[in-house]
């Protein structure tokens, strides 16, 4: 029987941020059953030390070490726990990795998840960021989200009304002392109703000879091929995806800016709100493609930050703080980073 946690000292981070960024954690612990955080969170050699959870290290950048304890989990088990005929609901432990349960579902004849494919991570990341990807956000399946409470001490069960989902943010996000995501509920259709019209979906889906009513598999598919075709590898090149969220603005602002650049894309957020590409501002500024160091703008996307060798967390900061700082001079609008900044503020 397998010890229920391992708890190492001193432990290199590299390995585990897709930024490859060199940092080290004061204690590591990969834990087996969820059951057991209360226990370990009160040994004395951690209780009282910061604590964070660190699940595929892909939307996390470390400009320092970290002092206190890092989590890991490495209990992963999904399940369909009922259905209703239209709907099923299916519960998936924190330490799943996302891609699979998007391929986990679908083998199930279960659609909502299909525009995320290939979001890289951890179930357990997804509710935290409120994950989103070609015109869906995570924050739309979610039933419930099941988390340790260090603050109440106990284990919680939210529903997506008191996860306060926002655009890649939520409860999770904006009090990551207090919260440890164990697992998430997700309701999810038998009856699929594609969502086709973020850029690009319905013609890869044409290039494939889909042209009507395809299946979540092969919408899923073809944001797979996207995804590959415009974003770098981690395993090629370190990064962290997109690091910079979408502005969302006044309206006014985002016609003035449409009104002098009639080509940048421009999409309705809500009442007297529009969404603006980062891509867009950032490679208007030409920071597409451009390099210091071993830190550089990705030449495949401009929204992605690469580590081109041996970057620290400090540098590839600088430079996206350079980045907003220029896009901010140019439009008016400030950018902000999507991965959390460990070690230092934006």
């Amino acid at each position: 029987m397998p010890e229920a946690y391992t708890l190492a000292e001193q432990a290199a981070l590299a390995p585990l941020n897709t930024l490859g960024v060199a940092a080290t954690a004061r204690w590591l612990a990969e834990i087996r059953d969820a059951a057991v955080i209360p226990a370990l969170l009160a040994l004395p050699v951690v209780s009282g030390a910061p604590v964070m959870v660190l699940g595929e290290g892909s939307n996390v950048l470390f400009t320092a070490d970290f002092p206190g304890l890092i989590l890991r989990t490495d209990f992963g088990t999904v399940r369909l726990r009922d259905e209703d005929g239209s709907t099923a609901l299916v519960r998936a432990e924190a330490g799943a990795g996302w891609d699979a349960l998007v391929d986990w579902t679908l083998a199930r004849g279960l659609a909502g998840l299909e525009n995320l494919a290939l979001i890289p991570g951890l179930v357990g990341a997804a509710p935290i960021q409120n994950i989103g990807a070609y015109g869906a956000e995570v924050a739309e399946s979610i039933e419930a989200v099941e988390a340790w409470d260090r603050q109440a001490a106990r284990f919680e069960r939210l529903d997506a009304r008191q996860c306060a989902f926002a655009y890649r943010d939520s409860v999770f996000k904006r009090e990551p002392e207090r919260w440890i995501v164990t697992a998430v509920e997700f309701r999810l259709a038998r009856e699929a109703r594609p969502r086709l019209d973020y850029a690009g979906v319905r013609e890869e889906l044409a290039a494939q000879g889909v042209t009507a009513d395809p299946t979540p598999r092969q919408v899923a598919d073809a944001v797979r091929r996207l995804r590959r075709r415009k974003l770098p590898d981690p395993a090629v090149i370190g990064n962290a995806g997109s690091f910079f969220k979408n502005p969302v603005v006044d309206a006014a602002l985002a016609a003035r800016i449409r009104g002098e650049h009639p080509q940048a894309p421009v999409y309705p957020a809500g009442e007297g709100c529009s969404k603006l590409s980062a891509a867009w501002l950032i490679e208007s500024c030409g920071w597409r493609g451009r390099r210091d160091g071993d830190a550089g703008i990705s030449a495949q996307h401009a929204l992605v930050l690469v580590n081109h060798g041996n970057a620290t967390g400090a540098e590839l900061l600088s430079l996206a703080r350079r980045v907003a700082d220029s896009v901010e001079q140019r439009f008016g609008v400030r950018l902000e980073p999507e991965p959390r900044i460990v070690g230092a503020r934006w």
